[in-house]
């Protein structure tokens, strides 16, 4: 290797980069981070929900950073359209990046997913193909992910289980709302199973790390006792320790250069004062979220890379992923009750983690035999009042005023409490989602950026809606009123995938199986873009764990040369 005074260079440092700083440091290994975001540590995060909610916090602005979003149009148009018109595309743009506001439903990938194609075959429309490793390969990492980042929780047998290495969670359940208990019941009813979800939040202190304190203000919200398992508290706060590691905020990275040998030989950024500085090292890892990194490579273009950095073959931004499925909701009304139960359930606790897995595999006649199904997550509605504001200024679909308007609100607030449920989905692969270069937007530095295609398949959708109606009757079994669901091919934009899918295959893939770039021998790229498929579960716990995995044959590498 050179004699670079870094051995590493990170891109990004969220949950697809923490373990590699993490475990790199800790190795003796000297480690660079260039974070575009500023640097906010744990007394930054606060629960006001005007600053977290309705202003630019922890996001960038949309008027100097943004995308452009196409959707599809019902009449088979495309419409086009910035984020700074639409807000879409939230991200963590800060160190640690979007893993300080996620909800952290900590759901493993099973065996099947890493042979979705095998298992269930072609789908018309779909560009589905087999991981390069399987569940086995990943199996440790998820266990060191439990330990490292802390997952709370009880593993209990059902039908879909994932094989395990270790016979539980490290950390014990977190306290739940009694409602928990009725979801359960209301699931027996029907047959089902409904069992514990796991959350990537600790339940009991680690470390310097304090546990939840139930504040209810969680997802969206930076954790204020670092309870939440982000790569900045959990990982990166840790590797800072080894003296190993230089963070350097508000930098962003705009170009890869590369050499004739088709060697990166500088990462160039722009530093906080928008100047243009360069850094060389002898590895590179890019983990700037799905849809920058994508754009990051295609915008380092080079003699030996005229389409982007490690895209000769084209595949850079291609089978981009969101998450299939949507969600829905009901009412329990406090006068439909008994004066006990609303006792039992109306307290400030708003975590439910209960989780239906049943149809994880659908075997039913309407989808031709066995499909892949997903995952349905129960849940209480949020506690921040705004968006209880913005659904109580309506009633029956009529715009509120004045006493109404008021009376409506009290009822809102006092007399109900809205349950929630999340449906995961596999969001297949398709050739209508993808990631390019806008010909004619740039960000405030005057580069092109990424404008990302909402192409979703049907089957998405009649997944979704088959999980959806399941979820229906187990709210209807609770004595929920008002129960409706919404699935449709709209992306939750928290959750990003794909676009540099790794595989064995160099003509049809961006990364080999340890997801080092096919055409670059010192690019890596870890965040969610390897993933060919998504699987029916939330993606950060899986990113955590490959990232973990890749750091360990980053590590071998760097022994044996």
């Amino acid at each position: 290797m050179s004699e670079n005074k870094y051995d590493i260079c990170i891109v990004g440092s969220g949950a697809g980069a923490g373990p590699i700083i993490y475990e790199l440091s800790k190795a003796g290994y000297k480690v660079l981070v260039l974070e575009k975001g500023p640097w906010l540590k744990t007394a930054d995060f606060t629960k006001d929900e005007m600053t977290v909610t309705r202003r630019d916090a922890y996001r960038p602005n949309l008027k100097d950073e943004r995308h452009v979003i196409d959707r599809p149009r019902s009449n088979g148009n495309w419409s086009a359209k910035s984020t700074y018109e639409s807000g879409n595309l939230w991200n963590g743009n800060c160190v640690g990046g979007s893993s300080n506001f996620m909800s952290a439903y900590f759901h493993r990938l099973k065996p099947k997913d890493f042979r979705l194609k095998t298992e269930y075959g072609e789908i018309k429309g779909a560009n589905i193909v087999d991981w390069p490793i399987n569940y086995d390969d990943l199996e440790p990492y998820y266990t060191k992910v439990e330990e490292v980042i802390g997952v709370s929780g009880k593993v209990v047998p059902h039908k879909h289980a994932e094989p395990r290495s270790t016979p539980d969670y490290p950390f014990p359940p977190l306290n739940t709302n009694p409602i928990a208990d009725w979801f359960v019941e209301g699931g027996k009813k029907e047959g089902y199973n409904i069992v514990p979800a796991a959350r990537g939040i600790i339940s009991q202190p680690k470390g310097k790390r304090g546990a939840c304190y139930h504040s209810n203000y969680c997802g969206s919200f930076g954790c204020s006792s670092d309870g939440k398992g982000s790569s900045r508290a959990a990982l990166i706060n840790i590797a800072l320790e080894t003296g190993n590691c230089e963070i350097r905020p508000d930098s962003k990275v705009y170009l890869l250069e590369t050499d004739d040998n088709k060697v990166i030989t500088k990462a160039w950024y722009y530093d906080k004062d928008e100047k243009k500085q360069s850094v060389t090292a002898n590895l590179f890892v890019v983990a700037a979220q799905a849809v920058e990194t994508s754009r990051l490579l295609l915008m380092s273009k080079g003699p030996k890379f005229p389409n982007g950095i490690a895209n000769n073959n084209g595949e850079v931004g291609k089978n981009f992923l969101f998450a299939g499925g949507g969600a829905g909701s009901g009412i329990i009304r406090f006068d439909n009750i008994s004066e006990e139960d609303r006792k039992k359930i109306d307290t400030p606790l708003t975590f439910v983690n209960q989780a239906l897995l049943d149809f994880y595999e659908i075997d039913d006649e309407e989808f031709g035999g066995k499909a892949k199904g997903g995952t349905i997550d129960f849940l209480i509605e949020h506690s921040a009042p705004m968006p209880k504001v913005g659904r109580a200024k309506y009633k029956d679909g009529t715009l509120l005023y004045g006493s109404a308007l008021k009376e409506n609100l009290k009822d809102y607030f006092t007399n109900q409490k809205r349950l929630r449920f999340e449906i995961f989905c596999d969001w297949l692969p398709n050739d209508n989602c993808n990631v390019t270069l806008d010909d004619e937007v740039t960000d405030k530095w005057g580069d092109p950026v990424g404008r990302v295609k909402f192409g979703f398949h049907e089957q998405d959708i009649k997944v979704g809606n088959y999980l959806a109606e399941k979820a229906m009757k187990v709210m209807e079994n609770i004595g929920a009123v008002s129960v409706k669901s919404s699935i449709n091919g709209s992306p939750p934009t928290n959750l990003m995938a794909g676009g540099c899918r790794f595989g064995n295959d160099p003509e049809t893939s961006v990364l080999d199986a340890n997801c080092k770039a096919h055409e670059v021998d010192n690019l890596y790229v870890t965040d969610g873009s390897f993933m060919p498929t998504g699987g029916s579960v939330p993606y950060t716990f899986t990113i955590y764990a490959n990232s973990f995995r890749v750091a360990d044959k980053i590590i071998e590498r760097l022994k044996s040369e």
